[in-house]
């Protein structure tokens, strides 16, 4: 059993740029925490705190009753039971894939003979027993990392910091080896902290999924916490929308439903907080809440079904994804059905409530993410318990 990770109010500035404002989260022990947050966001700062790379301006890290930083004290990497899978594989290239995973336990001094027997057998939980005696200029990219992840798990400490080690990866690739990561880490029993800009992969590795943005914990919840209950609209539109409105609350919400009025029609919707008859809201729609209803279907409620255009479609393999013109300008992305809509085709789609979020309208624009503003972003989806 590894220990529990404490971060308590970190913050860290460069010059005048604030990167993190007071921090603070726990990781139980053996549990996968996922740090998720766009450029900017202050993960990557946040994880080189974690390992030492980088000198907390306030606030404290404990890793069970090891202090690695607090006020003035700050642990030296090396000292700090961890290790890290870095995003560029960070190798020798001068040691050959043994050498590189055996290097990690040179501080730990075991002899020559145990050495030798915890390198292969990392090697082959990682698949490349037959390329032990390769460089990694002779290695793929996806064999580096995994060389890379077997250096971290070799040493068998107690936490594992991953950052964004699939992201040079092509799609592929990057779903088979986040597989292996997910497996390995959860195998050796280790706590683990991984940061990713994608949030799909997110949810597909977490036990919890921590949302920065700018510098803040704005959310710390499950995967399904985070994509049905998401804490702003930031956290909503971060982590995958199909489109959003604007309206009015028509009445108070009953029974965690309201109706709101919009240019594009009226509809229930899941408020995400109190909401009074005439507020102003924002709409904001997970893909998943939005289907092309068939001629033949029943819709028990007209409310919460809106009329459209089909703008695009596109084949996804598994169906088509297709774009809707509403009423009044506004757009849904990313609408599934299996069979296809040619462009022009008029069509109905009907909303889940429990995948509207209404939020009291904001005067100020989207956030921005990358130079684009997050309402235009189409991001398929996907408390710490």
């Amino acid at each position: 059993m590894t220990d529990q990770l404490t971060v308590e109010r970190l913050s860290k500035s460069f010059g005048s740029t604030r990167v993190l404002e007071e921090v603070s989260f726990t990781v139980r022990p053996g549990r996968f925490l996922v740090l998720l947050g766009p450029s900017g966001s202050g993960k990557t700062t946040l994880l080189r705190c974690l390992a030492g790379i980088e000198r907390a301006d306030g606030g404290a890290i404990s890793f069970g009753a090891q202090a690695f930083a607090d006020g003035r004290a700050h642990l030296a990497p090396d000292r700090r039971d961890l290790a890290m899978v870095f995003q560029d594989y960070a190798l020798w290239p001068h040691m050959t894939a043994a050498g590189n995973v055996a290097y990690a336990l040179r501080r730990r001094r075991p002899g020559r003979t145990e050495s030798d027997r915890r390198v292969a057998e990392v090697l082959e939980r990682v698949g490349l027993s037959d390329h032990a005696d390769r460089f990694p200029h002779q290695l793929s990219g996806g064999q580096q990392q995994r060389v890379a992840l077997a250096r971290a798990l070799v040493a068998r400490p107690g936490l594992l910091l991953f950052d964004e080690p699939l992201s040079n990866l092509d799609a592929d690739l990057r779903e088979r080896l986040r597989v292996e990561i997910s497996t390995l880490t959860r195998d050796s029993g280790a706590t683990a902290v991984y940061i990713t800009h994608d949030q799909a992969e997110a949810f597909a590795l977490a036990d919890e999924v921590g949302v920065l943005e700018a510098g803040r914990l704005v959310q710390l919840a499950t995967p399904e916490a985070v994509y049905q209950r998401p804490a702003t609209p930031f956290v909503a539109r971060f982590t995958g929308l199909a489109g959003e409105l604007s309206g009015t609350a028509d009445g108070p919400a009953h029974l965690n439903r309201v109706l709101v009025r919009t240019d594009a029609g009226s509809f229930l919707v899941a408020p995400a907080g109190p909401l009074s008859d005439g507020t102003g809201v924002d709409v904001l729609i997970r893909p998943a809440a939005v289907t092309i209803a068939r001629d033949r279907d029943a819709v028990d409620d007209a409310r919460e079904t809106l009329s459209g255009t089909v703008a695009d479609t596109a084949y996804r393999g598994r169906g088509y994804d297709h774009v809707v013109e509403l009423s009044g300008g506004a757009r849904l992305t990313g609408v599934f059905d299996r069979q296809p809509h040619p462009r022009g085709t008029r069509v109905r789609v009907t909303l889940d409530p429990d995948g509207c979020f209404a939020y009291p309208a904001s005067p100020a624009s989207p956030t921005q993410i990358d130079g684009e503003s997050t309402s235009q972003l189409n991001r398929t989806p996907v408390e710490i318990p």
